[in-house]
């Protein structure tokens, strides 16, 4: 999967039900576990993962099927996996947004732009995360909690500089982190005209100002 410039690509650790690590130590074996993990993108993104075979994947990422056993036992390991590499992709994105901004909300407003970019570039990203919710709970719940430890902690460091209330916590980042979510299905995945630069900006008035008159 396919990062925005300035965002740090990442591979996901690979270990088997008894706890060994398979994580490839070579580049030619990242890039074929990068590979297998792209091609599984498309394909659980378009079939749903109960529709998709691991002959499919291999078959897409062009790799034989003993490289796919070679890292993964089963079709539900890749899975967990792809979403673990999905979240850090995500986390990878919303870090190079924030890397030159000055203040801590003029970083989320750089955040949900380029997240919502990123949605528009991986529409399969709402299809696997949203499966994930039953194919393996504990990843769906890492994703979103994952997702909003980072917020949290952006605020937390705006709230030390004194740019933000002092009692930001949990709920805020929750909040924000549902504002970026569903934005992101409007704007960057069921539109693909939308500004989404205006998109982030009209949210981030939302952060600074609220809704009262």
């Amino acid at each position: 999967m396919a990062v925005p410039s300035g965002a740090k690509a990442t591979l996901p650790d690979v270990e088997t039900s008894t706890g060994v690590d398979k994580t490839p130590r070579t580049d030619r074996g990242r890039r074929t576990l990068r590979a297998i993990l792209d091609a599984a993108a498309v394909e659980f993104g378009g079939r749903g993962f109960h529709e998709t075979s691991i002959v499919a994947i291999t078959q897409r990422a062009g790799v034989a099927l003993g490289s796919f056993y070679t890292y993964f036992e089963s079709k539900e390991t890749l899975f967990r996996a792809l979403v673990r590499d999905m979240s850090a992709q995500v986390g990878a994105v919303g870090a190079a947004a924030v890397h030159d901004c000055e203040t801590v909300l003029d970083g989320e407003q750089a955040v949900l732009a380029s997240f919502t970019n990123f949605a528009r570039e991986h529409r399969e990203l709402y299809r696997i995360i949203d499966e994930s919710e039953f194919v393996d709970p504990a990843s769906y719940r890492a994703h979103y909690q994952g997702a909003a430890a980072r917020i949290g902690a952006r605020l937390r460091e705006g709230a030390e500089r004194g740019e933000l209330r002092a009692d930001v916590g949990e709920v805020e980042a929750w909040a924000i982190m549902g504002i970026n979510v569903f934005l992101g299905l409007r704007f960057g995945v069921m539109d693909n005209n939308a500004d989404l630069d205006a998109v982030a900006s009209a949210a981030n008035a939302l952060l600074r100002r609220g809704l009262t008159r």
